[in-house]
């Protein structure tokens, strides 16, 4: 069996065949644009994407099967008939409805919004989003009015395009903020809230089973799966069992941990029940999920300015960490997600001096994502014991000094997996079934074992933090 994923992601569209338990190739690799019309907006043109995802697709032949996993929270509108966006893809770091989010909280809808979907009321969420583009396209207002309107996720978007199929998986659903988590549906009450017409919102489905075909080099090939990219990643990682935990370090970084047949709701914490996958025919299976913004995005952000030039300079520092000599950078670039929920809070460094080099300042930034993924995890484990160890995979994974200070900051046994396409390879495993996944998944080469007690410097990082809350207001 032959089985394609096509990893639709932030910053590029990937795509993964897998042809055995042992073997998975990468094929094709196409980046798209980041656009920024203003300042907190962030865009992708729906065009491009949906053209990257046939290239990927049409790079191999013989397929089977294919998965296809998404971003998550970015969302558009498009017209039923022609299947043409009429808005631009709002991707899910956009903050352009921060104002109405707060609005809405000052209503007091945010106890309705945590009861029904365990989510906490923030602008990163589809709700919001889909609610301005109803609002302030022109066009989606006349579609509705005629019965032609859709919207929805990027997923949604992508499968109606390219099989027919105008769904949505329970897992993409349940990161809208109008899923009703309880019973797996849209919730009327909420889609008024927010604004959102539940009439043009796709049908919700399993993560697997039958999503239609897409063809391809004079094939029709099926698509068997479509999940969320972070849920796909926690299936890549061999997460089975409550309590496995994984962190995710991309354009932001992103840490789920499951917790078996039933949703923790943690208000406390800052966590966020959310649907890991369902397997068609089955019941749902639930995890936590805890987000940083900013991680690989920051490190990107730092190069951009000039601190660094190679990526291989970050492997190792002259100098002890930075922390201990007194220099902290919040990477609350885009605000702070869990267990914060701040869109007011701004990026900082702190403890600057005359003689702070560059490298001291990106030295900061990486431990700062380090500091923020345990408070992420020691979130987590305060409502579900986390397992003793952490599998991580994403860029900064494969930086040997960020993984050893990861170590240090959550003090438990780091694990860097084998592979370095885990989205892509859980959604290939959820598409092809148990004949394309790998009988063992202990598949980690490197290890990284807490070797310094970092509990005195956790104080310090968590004033930094404080400070940096509430700037933007």
């Amino acid at each position: 069996m032959s089985v394609l994923a096509i990893d639709q992601g932030t910053t590029s569209t990937r795509a993964l065949l897998v042809e055995g338990p042992e073997k998975s190739t990468i094929r094709k690799v196409v980046e798209h644009r980041q656009i920024y019309p203003r300042s907190g907006w962030v865009e992708h043109d729906p065009e491009e994407l949906v053209r990257n995802i046939q290239c990927c697709i049409d790079s191999c032949t013989g397929v089977t099967a294919i998965g296809i996993d998404n971003q998550g929270e970015s969302c558009l509108a498009w017209n039923s008939d022609t299947k043409e966006a009429i808005s631009p893809v709002i991707v899910w770091q956009d903050n352009r409805t921060h104002r109405t989010i707060e609005k809405l909280k000052s209503d007091g809808a945010e106890e309705l919004v945590l009861k029904k979907t365990g989510l906490q009321m923030d602008s990163y969420f589809s709700a919001s989003k889909l609610a301005w583009v109803y609002e302030n396209v022109p066009e989606a207002r006349q579609l509705h009015q005629r019965g032609r309107l859709r919207l929805g996720t990027t997923d949604a978007f992508f499968l109606d395009r390219l099989t027919g199929e105008f769904v949505t998986d329970i897992t993409t659903a349940s990161r809208t903020s109008l899923l009703d988590l309880g019973h797996g549906q849209w919730d009327h009450e909420l889609c008024e809230l927010f604004g959102v017409p539940v009439d043009a919102l796709p049908r919700i489905v399993a993560t697997t089973g039958d999503f239609g075909a897409i063809k391809s080099n004079g094939r029709n090939v099926p698509v068997t799966a479509s999940i969320v990219d972070q849920q796909a990643s926690l299936y890549g990682h061999g997460c089975r069992n409550p309590g496995d935990a994984k962190v995710t370090f991309g354009t932001g970084a992103f840490a789920l941990a499951l917790t078996g047949g039933e949703p923790y709701r943690s208000p406390g914490q800052g966590l966020l029940p959310t649907v890991a996958w369902q397997l068609s025919g089955q019941q749902p299976v639930y995890a936590l999920d805890g987000g940083v913004y900013c991680a690989g995005s920051a490190v990107n952000w730092a190069r951009a300015l000039g601190l660094f030039e190679s990526y291989e300079q970050l492997n190792r520092f002259p100098n002890p960490h930075a922390i201990g000599r007194g220099i902290v950078f919040v990477p609350a670039l885009s605000g702070l997600a869990c267990p914060h929920w701040d869109r007011s809070a701004a990026g900082l460094w702190i403890g600057l001096s005359l003689d702070t080099k560059p490298l001291d300042l990106v030295q900061a930034v990486l431990e700062g994502i380090a500091f923020r993924a345990a408070e992420v995890v020691g979130a987590m484990n305060e409502l579900l014991p986390v397992e003793g160890k952490v599998s991580i995979d994403g860029g900064l994974a494969a930086n040997p000094w960020f993984c050893q200070f990861l170590a240090n900051v959550l003090n438990r046994l780091v694990v860097v997996q084998k592979s370095s396409e885990l989205t892509a390879l859980g959604t290939a495993w959820l598409a092809g079934g148990a004949g394309t996944e790998q009988g063992n998944q202990e598949q980690a080469v490197v290890t990284y074992t807490p070797v310094e007690d970092m509990s005195r410097y956790i104080g310090r990082f968590s004033e930094a933090v404080s400070r940096s809350a509430g700037w933007l207001h």
